[in-house]
């Protein structure tokens, strides 16, 4: 698809709080439009001129605290960029594995599954290993999922997408509108493309509409394509085919992807 429907970027604007507004420090670049951009944690810093930070960069010999200064604010914007493009809502971009309260041995185990999963995430990817996280609402696995992605993002580059099983459908669905701009199969190529996707919330859709054939066509994709996939639902794993397919499931187990239960109480209501 020419316009992704599944990556965000960070947003900018031209009014400046708390800052004054960013000028070109070399003083020879016009085209320089001063402005913020929003960071991942939810504040703003003002932009740097990209023609400066090139130069700082490429002209500046190593040793001078320039070029590193102009290369650290290139990394840490590129990483912003990553950051944003995963999907990760402002309400869980905070959920990191350090944030996650386990107080109790099953809480402990899942924790420490999701740790692990993430910590090796490149060798996952050699192979597309996924992983299922299964259990009741409010137990803390978009949490776990988002962290996952999160250091998947963070060390080790990936392009990670955290999306939900109603999202892709409404997408697809939308491909097939008189008029659409990107078809069914722009879908199926942009979703196998991250080296990381989460879909969330399967089985909050019913089992009987199109979407099972949806997710196992995305599962499948993915699959075929080494790329890992990270299920999350509500659902029991006898229930999970239900709602992606026998075949998807069997996918999702294959080369060792594990399912981890998030069986316990919600912690929702204690807030």
């Amino acid at each position: 698809m020419s316009n992704s429907k599944f990556l965000f970027s960070p947003a900018p604007r031209t009014r400046f709080v708390g800052t004054r507004a960013p000028t070109c420090p070399a003083g020879r670049h016009p085209d320089y439009a001063p402005h913020e951009v929003e960071q991942f944690d939810g504040t703003w810093l003002p932009a740097p001129c990209v023609a400066c930070q090139w130069e700082a960069i490429h002209n500046t010999p190593a040793s001078e605290p320039g070029r590193e200064e102009a290369l650290a604010e290139f990394q840490a914007a590129s990483l912003n960029r990553r950051l944003f493009a995963t999907g990760i809502t402002p309400r869980y971009r905070g959920c990191t594995f350090d944030t996650f309260t386990a107080s109790t041995q099953p809480q402990e185990r899942a924790l420490a599954a999701c740790r692990e999963y993430a910590e090796v995430f490149a060798d996952h990817l050699k192979i597309g290993r996924g992983l299922i996280l299964l259990g009741n609402v409010g137990t803390g696995k978009t949490h776990l999922a988002c962290a996952i992605v999160q250091h998947a993002v963070r060390e080790f580059e990936a392009w990670a997408v955290v999306t939900s099983a109603a999202e892709i459908c409404r997408v697809m669905k939308g491909s097939f509108g008189k008029g659409a701009t990107y078809t069914e199969l722009g879908v199926l190529e942009e979703l196998a493309g991250p080296d990381l996707l989460v879909i969330d919330e399967i089985g909050v859709q019913s089992a009987s509409d199109f979407s099972p054939g949806v997710l196992s066509d995305v599962i499948d994709r993915r699959y075929q394509h080494l790329r890992p996939t990270i299920l999350v639902s509500n659902r029991t794993a006898m229930e999970l085919s239900r709602f992606v397919g026998d075949r998807a499931v069997d996918r999702m187990r294959q080369g060792g992807g594990r399912a981890i239960g998030f069986h316990w109480e919600s912690a929702r209501s204690d807030a």
